[in-house]
């Protein structure tokens, strides 16, 4: 059985490898967005794309984020 030093070591070494499988489908699917902005772009052009910055910006939740981060730059 392994004792404690070696449990925490195998468990921190868990804890990296799964962490590095996420960065992993992160990058992969970061680059699945860009190529998908990019057909986008190819195809509709940028209407589209302007199309969807209006109803982003229209949202309610768009408002209060854009509120709250003029306020934090206020205060720094």
């Amino acid at each position: 059985m392994a004792g404690p030093p070696m449990r925490q070591i195998k468990i921190k070494t868990g804890v990296v490898k799964q962490l590095v499988k996420e960065k992993l489908m992160y990058e992969k699917e970061a680059k699945q967005r860009e190529e998908k902005i990019e057909k986008t772009k190819a195809e509709d052009g940028e209407t589209y794309l302007l199309e969807n910055e209006k109803d982003l910006e229209e949202t309610e939740e768009y408002k209060e984020a854009c509120s709250v981060l003029d306020s934090v730059k206020l205060e720094a």
